[in-house]
């Protein structure tokens, strides 16, 4: 009872900070003008991104089963692809829990280790949470990367938004102990792994938890062991490429936004991924409210007009993403 209470709370607060930051995105809207700036739209660019969109599950999928592939090597490119999807719609449900549920996605269609021991999988769930936490971990590397070189390259007309907007006030709310607390942090963390790893043997509780650690690293090491790693670094070119052509057909599709160019539409990009990583169900509202902030801040585009450009983007591509959530969860419910 208390952790459903703690999951019903974490659901209320993610819920309400979604609900915030959409009242704050909204705020002095004008809906006839609203609804007239998204009748104006162009939509077959809507209908590209979307198309876009839907290629970008699949290279998803495809780059994911190149970290699956030395655990199990029976994994095919479909399994990898209803778990993508299926992740995608779970996310609009709670943040973050689409990582999990893909996981037992693939631990499910998984061959076992020994076929007279069929709850022992291959590709067992520890395993599989490692490869999600290498390949996160690397698409946080590649947006941050490609943002550091965006704004240096055009740092007179990105660099304040980034430097006002984002960096200020997040380094202004940490003062001189918050430091002292994330160093006690770190240090109870390798304290807390070391009592793990000496009583692993000897006692129940640390022995369950470091073979839940121990199944991480291995699926995290898996990229030691991928063959053809130039196809990882080949997919997360393509992968990002349909970002951008997500987010440079939502902008042609504005006809208010036709002063814009193909950097701004990888800006624009960039920027909607960090509105995506708040903890918010399905990225509602931080990504409404960062993206029309960027574009008011740089582009001199009113908050009330961008916001059109905001809603067109998500929704097509909450829309794509549940179509094909649907679609994966109902194949992978009446596969045997």
């Amino acid at each position: 009872m208390d952790k459903r209470l703690s999951k019903i709370l974490k659901y209320l607060l993610s819920a309400g900070l979604a609900a915030a930051l959409l009242y704050f995105s909204f705020r002095g809207v004008e809906w006839a003008d609203f609804v007239s700036g998204i009748r104006s739209c162009r939509w077959e660019y809507i209908l590209l991104s979307m198309a876009a969109g839907s290629f970008a599950f699949w290279l998803r999928a495809v780059r994911w089963r190149r970290l699956l592939l030395p655990i199990d090597d029976s994994i095919t490119r479909t399994t990898a692809f209803n778990g993508v999807n299926i992740g995608n719609i779970s996310n609009f449900i709670f943040p973050r829990i689409g990582e999990f549920i893909r996981c037992g996605v693939i631990t499910r269609r998984s061959q076992p280790v020994d076929p007279s021991d069929p709850e022992h999988k291959k590709a067992s769930y520890e395993k599989v949470l490692g490869t999600v936490v290498l390949e996160r971990s690397w698409e946080l590397l590649v947006m941050l990367v490609l943002l550091a070189v965006v704004v240096a390259g055009g740092f007179d007309r990105f660099g304040g938004f980034f430097m006002e907007q984002i960096w200020t006030p997040a380094t202004q709310n940490l003062d001189f102990s918050i430091w002292w607390i994330v160093a006690l942090l770190a240090m109870a963390c390798a304290a807390a792994l070391y009592a793990l790893w000496r009583y692993r043997q000897t006692n129940g509780f640390c022995r369950k938890v470091w073979g839940l650690f121990s199944g991480i690293l291995q699926g995290f090491a898996s990229c030691l062991k991928m063959q053809q790693k130039w196809l990882f670094f080949a997919y997360t070119a393509a992968i990002w490429l349909t970002y951008w052509l997500m987010a440079a057909s939502t902008m042609w599709a504005a006809p208010f936004l036709d002063g814009l160019g193909i950097v701004d539409a990888l800006f624009l990009s960039l920027v909607g991924g960090v509105g995506f990583a708040v903890p918010v169900p399905g990225g509602i509202g931080a990504f409404h409210f960062v993206i029309s902030l960027a574009l008011s801040a740089i582009y001199g585009v009113p908050v009330e007009t961008g916001i059109i450009y905001a809603t067109l983007s998500h929704t097509s591509q909450a829309i794509t993403q549940i179509l094909f959530g649907l679609g994966s969860y109902s194949y992978e419910a009446l596969k045997p």
